[in-house]
């Protein structure tokens, strides 16, 4: 089912905003507990949580699960949650040993591998002007993590796998934006996601205490309330206008890095950030004059 957008572009651009605010708060405490749980169990309860307001959510309005199930791609709707779930999952091994600034900054590439796989897996045409800006945007990447640096070791490639994982994500989402509607698409990423990490989780597995519990129920209530948000922004205004913002979570995790942990980026840190940056505008601006 195509959503149509009503051009309310503030709403749209203040909702977005917002959803990546939520996002950046669930990182900083996921990353926070790290120490005490391993980042598979986090990514398991994170998905409890969000499978737990999603579920509510939905008879809250008194539909019915198992009509929201009933889909035509039933394939795509498995690998989604699946994708998701590996993202998340490597994306908080990073945290558990990088700053979240850095991890973030990494994390900025997936626009530049959506561009590479739409020829792959979509049969899109790139042109030149987005291939060189893919290339830049990794060499951003590089400027960040300094191979035989300090920053440099095997985690360091976790956000970029996240990063990849996400791409393909977004990739099976285009597929079935022209089928499936938001609501079924939602309930499978939820349940879905959870089903993935189970199968991760037992090996990891440590007894949450009390605590625990309200972080996996906050961070997934949060999480499942950015998804909405994001779905409604994309409901009110052109992904072209509204994409850019997703650069703005680099300032909440500067923000919160350092209040929480003390993390000040590095030099390098803003300087491929910069590039990074530039190059997911460009490549999103060359994707508007396609459009």
């Amino acid at each position: 089912m195509i959503q149509t957008i009503s051009q309310k572009p503030l709403a749209a651009v203040g909702m977005f905003s917002l959803a990546i605010l939520l996002i950046a708060v669930v990182d900083t405490t996921c990353k926070a507990f790290t120490d005490e749980l391993h980042a598979f169990q986090l990514v398991w309860g994170y998905f409890l949580g969000v499978a737990i307001t999603v579920t509510g959510y939905f008879t809250a309005r008194r539909q019915r699960l198992g009509v929201l199930f009933a889909t035509r791609r039933r394939a795509l709707q498995i690998c989604r949650p699946a994708l998701l779930a590996g993202s998340v999952s490597t994306l908080f091994l990073g945290l558990t040993y990088l700053p979240i600034a850095e991890v973030t900054v990494i994390g900025f590439t997936a626009p530049l591998f959506i561009t590479a796989l739409s020829v792959v897996i979509l049969k899109e045409r790139v042109g030149p002007h987005r291939w060189a800006a893919v290339a830049v945007g990794l060499g951003g990447v590089l400027i960040v993590v300094q191979p035989g640096g300090a920053l440099w070791h095997w985690y360091s490639i976790m956000p970029l796998v996240s990063s990849m994982f996400f791409a393909m994500f977004q990739i099976v989402t285009r597929m079935l934006a022209r089928t499936e509607s938001s609501d079924t698409t939602l309930v499978h990423t939820g349940l879905g996601a959870l089903f993935w990490t189970s199968l991760l989780a037992p090996l990891v597995w440590t007894q949450p205490s009390a605590h625990h519990w309200l972080v996996f129920l906050g961070t997934g209530f949060l999480g499942a309330f950015a998804h909405m948000l994001v779905i409604a922004a994309f409901r009110r205004g052109e992904a072209s206008l509204i994409a850019p913002f997703n650069y703005t979570k680099l300032v909440w995790v500067v923000m919160l890095g350092y209040l929480v942990f003390g993390d000040i980026p590095h030099p390098e840190t803003w300087i491929g950030s910069a590039v990074i940056v530039a190059a997911g505008c460009y490549v999103l601006y060359r994707e508007r004059r396609r459009q």
